[in-house]
């Protein structure tokens, strides 16, 4: 089992309590909710990288991240889990992303949809969503955070009740790595403000009434995360 590492805050820009004893490290990570989205980031450059990775979805938070963390650091790690049935839109923000920035995002996939279909019957995620994310998308990730100590996700608090209580760093205990969401405070306001100023790409599904966008055959337009999984009760795919 890989233990948590201890973590101190070092920036000058803001005081954040010592670190935890080893054996405290996971009830007691640093605080950083007083922390700005930027300097949550610069914390974990300085902590973890090169062991750092940021999941990259291709939705609007995850741009913004994308925009804030290459300005601290140029070298910074980003994957995706490519499902293989994602929109064309989501698609075509992800090569805008790389072109833009200069940067290679790291892909993981899980089987061939032909190989899942032979194992468990075509169309999955109609029948079986659960094991379809699992999948596609929640043991791509264990590949994903195989050789980095932490990861950083777009979530926020506003998104969902389910999200309503997200720590900007937490113990991601299924993982065993620190895990931070520097928007987590953030509205949805700021972040379509960030966008603005400083002409971010950005997934063009969100302009079509899409506010969370997920794989094709699950989302739906809606506001917050109404439009994933809709009118079956599932409200997250297994990754927080």
């Amino acid at each position: 089992m890989l233990l948590p590492r201890t973590l101190g805050l070092r920036s000058s820009r803001a005081a954040v309590q010592e670190e935890p004893p080893l054996n405290m490290a996971v009830a007691s990570p640093p605080d950083l909710e007083h922390l700005s989205a930027q300097e949550v980031l610069a914390h974990m450059v300085e902590r973890f990288h090169p062991r750092l990775s940021v999941a990259c979805s291709f939705q609007k938070e995850g741009s913004v991240i994308m925009d804030m963390l290459l300005k601290i650091e140029p070298t910074a790690r980003f994957f995706t889990l490519d499902t293989s049935v994602l929109f064309p839109e989501t698609y075509d923000v992800w090569r805008q992303m790389e072109k833009r920035y200069g940067v290679e995002i790291e892909v993981y996939q899980g089987p061939s949809l032909a190989r899942q279909a032979a194992l468990h019957g075509d169309e999955l995620w109609n029948r079986e969503p659960d094991k379809c994310c699992d999948l596609r998308k929640v043991k791509p990730l264990t590949e994903a955070l195989a050789d980095v100590d932490a990861w950083m996700s777009g979530l926020r608090r506003d998104q969902s009740p389910a999200r309503a209580k997200t720590p900007k760093l937490v113990w991601d205990h299924k993982n065993e790595r620190w895990k931070a969401s520097p928007l987590a405070d953030w509205t949805e306001k700021d972040v379509w403000r960030y966008i603005a100023e400083n002409d971010v790409p950005y997934n063009d599904l969100h302009d079509r009434g899409y506010a969370s966008i997920g794989c094709t055959h699950c989302t739906l337009p809606g506001t917050g995360r109404e439009g994933r999984w809709a009118r079956t009760g599932k409200a997250e795919c297994g990754l927080h």
